[in-house]
């Protein structure tokens, strides 16, 4: 007989600082730091706590393992559908999900310099807002293990190969060649200028994946196309072999939505007057 479980430890963190990034929703931000590469982003620790000391011998380091709290997620789930599987669901450990028992997070980002108690960073796939619990330095020759197994990302993908000198392994997933027709090139620009939505990158980095249908990537059949949704905006794409053709954009919402909208509404006017410049 099993002994009784005892009551589990209450632990009590406190953050130190809060990341500022421009991600300022969830469906904004980048699945990885990998896929945020580039992206700028700040940390700025609490004051009055000592923390300038902490930060001394920091800045001979490129990289910083940061531990934070996935603070918009309520609740969790034991098993999720991640953005790469092809198989199904998979039990939540052996994922990269915020829907944690303990919503902990951790990412690897670019340290570019620090200011005072600002850590100004790069490939920042964080929240504006989401609280910092930790910083450690990322130790290249203890943290990095490039021939190490992919787990079962290893089981829908190319064999593990390692990029020219061995420093870091490649991604496994074999990429998707993504093509835009100049009429949804068009568009995706328009979308973007207007809105300031970053329809192109977004699209290209779901569909690199693959461009099967999956509710979590939004992407399902539509007829003879098959259609991706970014936001309120909705893409048309084909596959040949391993390349997809974005054919078109279209808005998410109505006709009828869109007539009744208020005309104070600048998301809805934004879909009204891209359907007057394309469509009409």
């Amino acid at each position: 007989m099993m002994a009784e479980s005892p009551d589990p430890v209450q632990l009590t963190l406190t953050p130190i600082g809060f990341v500022r990034t421009a991600h300022a929703d969830k469906v904004d931000a980048p699945r990885q730091p990998r896929a945020a590469a580039g992206v700028p982003g700040r940390i700025e620790l609490l004051p009055g706590r000592h923390f300038e000391h902490a930060l001394e011998d920091l800045d001979g380091w490129e990289y910083l393992w940061v531990i934070f709290w996935f603070d918009r997620n309520a609740s969790w789930r034991p098993k999720v559908l991640p953005p790469r599987s092809r198989t199904g669901r998979k039990g939540v450990f052996s994922t990269r999900s915020p829907h944690r028992p303990n919503p902990l997070g951790l990412s690897v980002l670019r340290l570019q310099r620090i200011e005072g108690l600002t850590l100004h960073v790069c490939d920042v796939d964080m929240l504006d807002g989401t609280p910092v619990l930790d910083i450690k330095p990322y130790v290249p020759y203890t943290d990095a293990i490039p021939d190490a197994s992919s787990g079962w990302l290893d089981d829908a993908a190319m064999p593990l190969a390692t990029m020219a000198g061995g420093r870091a392994p490649a991604d496994p997933i074999d990429a998707w060649q993504i093509r835009w027709d100049p009429v949804a090139a068009a568009q995706a620009e328009w979308v973007e200028a207007r809105t300031g939505l970053a329809l192109r990158a977004r699209a290209e980095a779901t569909l690199s994946l693959g461009p099967e249908p999956h509710p979590y990537r939004r992407i399902r059949p539509d007829g003879d196309r098959m259609q991706l949704a970014i936001r309120d905006w909705r893409l048309a794409f084909r596959v040949s072999g391993r390349e997809v053709s974005v054919l078109a954009i279209r808005s998410g919402y109505r006709a009828t939505q869109l007539a009744a909208a208020g005309a104070d509404d600048a998301t809805l006017a934004a879909h009204r007057d891209f359907l007057a410049v394309f469509v009409a």
